[in-house]
């Protein structure tokens, strides 16, 4: 290899290298940047509040410590509240992908389904409480069923939009080489709809986030709504803002779990933007 090839692919390397770090800083900011800009300007326009029921940013943070981490509310109250927001949701993935396929797939059930699903997601999820509350009890089933009957439309309507988008060059690609069943389900219709699908995970998660706090204010013995609400009605102030912090700071770790699944899963399909994007720009 002669020297100016070298030295060549050596600045290209560094170059990558250049650009790697700078998208990685980008991110990082972009993360993090605002929730920290946020939180220093609670603290520096609190610093001086002498109001009960706004407590300073500082007393929060030092009763975080006690309220949470070094009581046994963190698997009595906390573990509860995210077995209960799971098990809800995989439900509803597993529900919505499953009938939104069947919906998208086929005119004639979209039609016949249509009416029904409109006048299904128009209810307002709070609202089935107290019916689920006659059905299931006050146990955990209910719960799950709440964060189930929300987090099922955002799933669905998504599936169904993504089904329907499927390339049709793709579709006759399979008819062409005998693709059916399982097969052309999981490589065409599934993959081909599973940005949408992704993007109905992400409505969903904040969904069943806040569907799992009501359900816990309604009727509950333990959870992070339960918890929360205990501590407004003793006028433990301060606690209780110590619960919605720790709820939002809950909220950022799932969301920053399902972006890492979205990048594993869709890598495909990212790296197809990221190339349409680059050929764009030349």
């Amino acid at each position: 290899m002669s020297g100016g090839a070298f030295g060549r692919q050596r600045s290209g390397t560094g170059r990558r290298i250049v650009v790697t770090l700078g998208r990685a800083l980008w991110w990082t900011a972009a993360v993090f940047g605002l929730p920290f800009g946020l939180l220093a300007l609670w603290w520096v326009l609190s610093a001086d509040s002498e109001t009960f029921y706004l407590p300073p940013l500082s007393e929060i943070l030092a009763s975080f410590d006690d309220v949470w981490l070094r009581s046994d509310r963190l698997r009595a109250d906390v573990l509860p509240s995210l077995l209960r927001l799971t098990a809800g949701f995989l439900l509803a993935v597993a529900v919505g992908v499953g009938i939104g396929v069947l919906i998208g797939s086929f005119r004639r059930v979209r039609a016949f389904c249509e009416p029904v699903l409109e006048f299904l997601r128009a209810i307002p999820p709070p609202v089935l409480v107290p019916v689920l509350m006659l059905f299931a009890g006050f146990g955990n089933t209910m719960k799950v069923l709440v964060v189930l009957s929300g987090c099922v439309w955002p799933i669905l309507l998504n599936t169904v939009e993504g089904v329907r988008a499927v390339d049709e060059v793709l579709t006759e690609t399979c008819r062409c080489y005998g693709i059916r069943g399982p097969a052309r389900l999981w490589h065409l219709v599934v993959r081909s709809a599973s940005p949408q699908i992704v993007t109905g995970l992400r409505q969903a998660l904040s969904v069943g986030i806040i569907l799992m706090v009501i359900s816990e204010m309604f009727a509950a013995n333990n959870g992070l709504g339960f918890t929360i609400i205990q501590f407004q009605r003793t006028f433990a102030v301060t606690d209780m803002w110590t619960g919605i912090l720790l709820l939002g700071l809950l909220g950022f770790l799932l969301a920053m779990l399902l972006r890492l699944f979205e990048r594993s899963a869709l890598h495909w399909y990212l790296g197809l933007r990221h190339s349409q994007r680059d050929d764009g720009h030349r």
